[in-house]
């Protein structure tokens, strides 16, 4: 029997982190992030982890007062179908909504998992360009994007 703990992570987590997101860097599913920006934003992390494992992550970024993005969902491969992702997902929704932000963006392989909390399908235009210059542009598949944008609103 697993007993997940999801947590805040530190610094210390982050070469974990790392190794866990490794493979989904590499085929270009999540961008990587070196130590050091993942130190500068450790704040943003939500983790989970079985027993000592860790097990998976996401992060919710702040673009504006309104705005924020669920960004670099990761759970181990063994991990998934376990309803992991989703109480991940459900973390940063409550998070957001304590910091009363107004609206949750997230650019995505994975539609249907997020249409299941109310995401809709917007248009990749009406993203911020703080985004797309920020980001998007470190993409291996920029500027040709093929994830789905999808956005929820929290009021």
């Amino acid at each position: 029997m697993s007993s997940l703990q999801y947590f805040k992570p530190t610094v210390l987590d982050i070469q974990f982190m790392q190794e866990l997101v490794y493979d989904d860097v590499q085929n270009g599913n999540i961008l990587y992030r070196d130590k050091n920006e993942m130190a500068t934003t450790i704040r943003s992390y939500t983790a989970v982890k079985d027993g000592d494992k860790l097990v998976g992550f996401v992060a919710l970024h702040i673009y504006t007062t309104t705005l924020g993005e669920i960004r670099s969902l990761i759970v181990k491969k063994e991990y998934r179908n376990r309803s992991i992702a989703k109480e991940l997902i459900n973390c940063i929704i409550k998070e957001a909504k304590e910091l009363q932000l107004k609206e949750l963006l997230v650019l995505t392989y994975k539609q249907s998992l997020f249409e299941k909390f109310d995401f809709e399908v917007i248009e990749k235009e009406s993203i911020p360009e703080t985004k797309i210059w920020a980001d998007c542009i470190k993409c291996k598949h920029f500027p040709i994007c093929d994830e789905i944008a999808l956005r929820k609103y929290l009021v």
